[in-house]
């Protein structure tokens, strides 16, 4: 038999159509492209969209494997205009892994070295391991999520003497929040929010750095215009006072591939995450990581710091992965 002729067969209507084993197979592949280009097509409209945009977007480079699968399927059944659309589909997914963003070394001579710590210890359950990391890492600032009562007094027993300055947020469940610092701290009035996101301005060897502790609600369905909302008031917070030197760490909740996050970045600050190749690194769900997440755990900084080495712990009893920073801060010409 012709092999090139079985591949299609004629219907009553004296028209050649394809087999339906290609047909399932190109249909099979139209329906990824279909669900991925909706993702795509708002990552390219700089939009978060509505559910379920939002919680696929922080998941958006694992969107290269439905994507790749479809090809093959469009190269199975050689569908070819749909063999196109995959590769355009890949192109743009590899385009937006790429890192967000500018990073550029600080121009003014560097006049203190400090290491900051960010946890979400999801409820309190990761207080002890969140201890243990801080005694074997000695950072010098500590913002703690989700840190609920007992959370908040065991910090308080263990680690009031390394870190005598405290800014907190009292709270039960995922509402509490804490700073802790070896410097002197100032209160400042830090970001309303569902949850608590204290604030603070640091006397750092002399030299006045704020310190704001991001953790805005998540974008759960029925949510998500609230976690816009609250991610904008931490940018807000984050061009409030331009003249001084700024960190600011948490769980945000939001990845580089949400429009809401970019905002943030967009104010001039910087992931220290990309200074030591660790962007991308998932530091949420930590049971699936590293294989599978995405990373919403951010230490951000003004262009007045620097950052040399950035690492992800693993943590027990949470969610998150913490992440370690170690920070030279420039004086500015």
């Amino acid at each position: 038999m012709d092999t090139a002729a079985a591949e299609w067969t004629t219907g009553d209507d004296g028209q050649e159509h394809r087999p339906s084993g290609r047909r399932s197979g190109a249909g099979c592949a139209g329906l990824l492209f279909a669900a991925v280009s909706v993702v795509v097509g708002f990552r390219v409209a700089d939009s978060d969209g509505m559910t379920p945009v939002p919680q696929l977007l922080a998941f958006l480079p694992w969107l290269l494997v439905p994507t790749a699968a479809g090809l093959l399927l469009t190269l199975l059944s050689r569908w070819w205009t749909g063999t196109v659309w995959g590769v355009l589909l890949l192109g743009l997914l590899a385009w937006y892994i790429e890192p967000y963003g500018k990073v550029g070394d600080p121009v003014g001579r560097p006049v203190a070295d400090l290491r900051v710590l960010t946890s979400n210890v999801e409820f309190g359950q990761g207080t002890g391991s969140l201890v243990t990391a801080v005694r074997r890492e000695r950072p010098d600032v500590v913002f703690v999520s989700e840190c609920d009562y007992a959370c908040d007094a065991l910090l308080k027993r263990d680690l009031a003497r390394d870190y005598p300055h405290r800014r907190a947020v009292e709270g039960g469940g995922s509402e509490g929040s804490v700073i802790l610092s070896r410097f002197p701290l100032r209160p400042t009035e830090g970001v309303r929010g569902t949850m608590g996101m204290p604030g603070a301005v640091a006397d750092v060897d002399g030299h006045a750095v704020r310190l704001q502790l991001a953790h805005p609600m998540p974008p759960l369905p029925g949510q998500v215009d609230l976690w816009r909302r609250e991610l904008g008031a931490v940018r807000e917070a984050a061009t409030a006072d331009p003249g001084t030197p700024l960190v600011l760490a948490g769980d945000f909740n939001a990845s580089q591939d949400h429009a809401a996050f970019r905002r943030i970045l967009d104010t001039g600050l910087s992931d220290a995450s990309r200074t030591d190749g660790a962007d991308r690194t998932v530091t949420w769900p930590a049971r699936t990581a590293p294989t599978f997440g995405a990373q919403i755990d951010h230490v951000l900084l003004s262009r007045d710091f620097g950052a040399r080495r950035t690492r992800v712990l693993d943590l027990a009893d949470t969610d998150h992965r913490a992440v370690v920073t170690d920070l030279t801060l420039h004086e500015r010409r």
